[in-house]
């Protein structure tokens, strides 16, 4: 017979059902237990008026109730390393990376050697909407110091959220659409910073007030930066500044809520390296976002609980520098108009023989319109999908959980195509034919996992997954210059959907003293997309390629590949100290990844080893860790070797609980943090002008976070 929770946690791959009393009033359950906006697996409930950090400062984030493994930055690490971008933020982590562009201010994630359009970032459910999967130096606008957590899913959960996902999802989490009310009608928060290898000034404060049944949230932010320092003298042209806030309300109301947000988006960042750094170029991206959603939970029917999420966003952005007439003005125009919307429906809990049966179906649909002005490398170009998917899990007693999911889509992508001679070199007396087109696809994929739990709070799971996904509009129809990131891009409007087939096996241990996230996978790809550098040079018309000494040739072709990694994160309290321990802490990463032909992938990350040690106790935490990356030589024609490096990091704080009514403030956390502190030279080795850009030298970072 059908079973009834009242708090429900539902993420991407497991939905773990909570069973009060039936007496329990509506007014006793706080609406942040209940996690609707993302696939986020955590949940925790307010503190002092705001949703709490489920992780102590300095404890290593481990999410054991999901399929596959789950990143978590954790609030406390954004509020002391006060990354400027998502990508700045991860690029540490075991298994992730960051294409560290223009750092600071063009940086997007990377998830196993997967970047660009196979990585969805997303805030509060709803895509970014913006156009850094098009070209690294086109930064994401979200700012992630507003943020509670940032989180990174890997495996069948990015089903949830489309095949362009293949790689993961990178989700933004925070309160612009407020889901419960302050116990107290008021919680805020506010955090500021100083840097001192690029005189960085960051700043951000939120604030949620409400009573009764309306909550009312708003933010802030502000950030600028001069150009940073390196052991090898100043990266020219690498200042950046941003800004932008939020104003967000919900109504809350006894079975769910509904909200509204409105947040909008402005920068001005330079772009370092090469041609880029001596023609002064530099990006302006503006957008304006509108984001609902809601959740209503029926006391009867076939469905505990109703979920939407919808977003839409205009975006727009001018590449600005000298030009060929050696004046300085817009170069190119990038606009980008977006819409995407969510319908979710989890059935109620059923009581079979042998297990319980869990699960929900959605629908999604995306429209996204691409315009460029200028010396643009892709045409406009309109994008459509329309999803359906289902997850559905079975538990049985015994701790064991099986997990199906799969999901089916119809894809457009509709632009003008470019037919190039076939060694993309020009003919004399003959333009490329160029033609309107529309390609359809409709790619399916699936999943299967099995979670067992184990003696001593570990939890073993194996997931294997097969993925389609369709070829992004500007792999099908790029074909021009694009001097901000040095390369001349040209699509194939014949491209075929890309397969992966994924096995992946982890062990991970949350609680006691000892705890680790451990995770080896093995992926095949059939008709891998990648950027490939064909050796020719290009000027900014097809004409000069060959002859051409400014722009590197690059063309969007496929290949079958293999990509085998393995990422782990531990830590161990050795020794009481106070309330607290004093410990070890250690990580490891790789990703090895080889096309059949037996030559390489272009641009992967390095092997990467850390390890350092860490106490924390009586409001004090201190940690001094070092993380050595390896030389990459396994390097992709015409790519060059990357050296290895060191990067010795530490940090204290202390963070010291007030009395509100004396100190109008709860909590307040001060302290430093050193990266790269042995000044070493940092070159990343999955950026494309790894050559010309060296990431920021020693920096030490002064942070104060007040929270009320």
């Amino acid at each position: 017979m059908p079973l009834r929770p009242h708090r429900v946690l539902l993420t991407g791959t497991v939905l773990a059902l909570l069973y009060p009393p039936p007496a329990v009033r509506a007014e006793d359950v706080r609406l942040d237990e209940i996690v609707v906006s993302s696939p986020s697996p955590i949940v925790a409930a307010p503190t002092g008026g705001r949703a709490a950090n489920p992780f102590p400062a300095g404890v290593l984030p481990v999410v054991t109730n999901t399929f596959s493994p789950v990143t978590v930055v954790t609030g406390a690490d954004i509020a002391s390393a006060q990354p400027r971008t998502l990508g700045d933020a991860l690029f540490d982590r075991p298994g992730l990376s960051a294409t560290t562009y223009a750092p600071g201010a063009a940086s997007r994630p990377i998830i196993r050697g997967l970047d660009t359009t196979r990585v969805r970032i997303q805030e509060n459910g709803i895509g970014s909407q913006d156009v850094s999967d098009l070209g690294e130096d086109h930064a994401v606008p979200i700012n992630p110091l507003v943020n509670r957590r940032i989180e990174v899913i890997r495996g069948p959960a990015a089903l949830r959220y489309g095949s362009q996902a293949i790689g993961g999802v990178v989700s933004a989490e925070n309160d612009r659409i407020p889901t419960f009310v302050p116990p107290n009608g008021l919680a805020a928060q506010v955090l500021g910073g100083y840097s001192s290898v690029d005189n960085g000034r960051n700043g951000a404060a939120s604030l949620e007030a409400g009573g009764e049944n309306v909550v009312l949230h708003l933010d802030g932010f502000r950030t600028a930066a001069d150009s940073y320092a390196t052991p090898l003298g100043v990266q020219r042209n690498s200042a950046n500044e941003s800004q932008g806030g939020t104003v967000g309300m919900s109504y809350v109301f006894d079975r769910g809520f509904v909200g509204l947000s409105f947040s909008h988006y402005d920068a001005l960042y330079q772009i370092p390296g090469g041609g880029a750094a001596e023609s002064r170029t530099r990006l302006d991206p503006t957008q304006d976002k509108l984001q609902a959603k809601g959740e209503y939970r029926p006391l009867d029917g076939p469905f505990a609980a109703i979920r939407f999420w919808l977003g839409g966003s205009t975006y727009r952005h001018n590449e600005i520098g000298i030009g060929e007439d050696g004046i300085d003005g817009i170069q190119a125009t990038f606009k980008n108009r977006q819409a995407e919307g969510r319908l979710e429906l989890q059935h109620v809990p059923v009581a079979l023989p042998f297990g319980v049966l869990t699960g929900a179906l959605g629908v999604q649909s995306d429209r996204r319109v691409i315009g460029t002005q200028g010396e643009g490398f892709l045409p406009p170009t309109d994008s459509r999908s329309t999803a359906g998917y289902v997850f559905e899990e079975l538990a049985l007693p015994t701790g064991t959980r099986f997990q199906a999911a799969g999901r089916i889509e119809g894809a457009r992508a509709t632009g003008l195509a470019t037919q190039f001679p076939a060694d993309y070199l020009p003919v004399d007396g003959a333009d490329p034919v160029e033609a309107g087109r529309r390609r359809h696809f409709a790619p399916r994929s699936a999943s299967f996992g099995i979670l067992q739990d184990l003696p001593n709070d570990v939890v073993a799971s194996l997931t294997g997954q097969y993925v389609e996904r369709a070829p992004s509009a500007f792999e099908l129809y790029s074909r021009g210059p694009h001097d901000a990131t040095g390369t001349f891009e040209i699509g194939d409007a014949n491209l075929k959907r890309e397969r992966a087939r994924t096995i992946e096996a982890s062990l991970r241990r949350a609680v006691g003293p000892f705890r680790f996230d451990a995770t080896g996978y093995v992926t095949r790809y059939t008709g891998f997309i990648y950027k490939r550098l064909t050796g020719n040079r290009c000027d900014d018309d097809f004409a000069s390629c060959g002859t051409g000494d400014e722009l590197d040739q690059i063309v969007y072709s496929q290949q079958n590949a293999t990509f085998t990694g393995a990422e782990i994160a531990a830590q161990l309290d050795v020794v009481p100290v106070g309330d607290g321990f004093a410990g070890v802490e250690g990580q490891f990463d790789t990703v090895r990844a080889t096309f059949d032909d037996g030559t390489n992938v272009p641009r992967i990350p390095p092997y990467r080893v850390g390890g350092g040690v860490f106490v924390r106790a009586d409001g004090w935490y201190a940690r001094l860790n070092l993380l050595h990356a390896f030389a990459h030589t396994e390097t992709a024609p015409f790519e060059t070797v990357t050296p290895g490096y060191n990067n010795l990091r530490a940090e204290v704080s202390y963070t010291r609980p007030l009395d509100p009514a004396v100190y109008g403030a709860s909590e307040v956390t001060l302290g430093l943090q050193g990266s790269n502190l042995l000044d070493d030279v940092i070159r990343n080795s999955a950026s494309f002008k790894k050559d010309e850009i060296v990431l920021p030298g020693r920096n030490v970072r002064l942070f104060l976070t007040a929270r009320f």
